[in-house]
């Protein structure tokens, strides 16, 4: 059976989460807003939702479960829908640095 990773959305981004409006498509998330909460073990996302809420620690919105593979669920107000960890962009090259030709 899969074992998903819990990762909890912090306090501090949790408002804004809730109040933000619902987007559809994959969301792009900030690692630095999650804290880790533990594993568990279940058939799906759903299935672990389940035993989460019948365990007396359900995941709010914006809260995630990583699969083995790496494949994120955020938890919204219509289910589960696919996530990515936002990746910064590149710096900008420095002036004076050498252009390959």
């Amino acid at each position: 059976m899969p074992v998903f990773k819990i990762l909890r959305l912090r306090d501090h981004a949790q408002e804004h989460f809730r109040w933000a409006p619902h987007t559809s498509g994959v969301a792009r998330l900030k690692p630095k807003e999650y804290q880790e909460a533990g594993q568990i073990e279940a058939a799906s996302v759903y299935s672990a939702w389940a035993r989460l809420r019948e365990a007396g620690t359900p995941l709010r919105v914006g809260d995630l479960l990583e699969a083995e593979a790496g494949q994120l669920s955020i938890c919204k107000y219509v289910g589960f829908e696919e996530a990515q960890w936002l990746q910064p962009d590149p710096a900008p090259p420095l002036e004076g640095s050498p252009t390959e030709s």
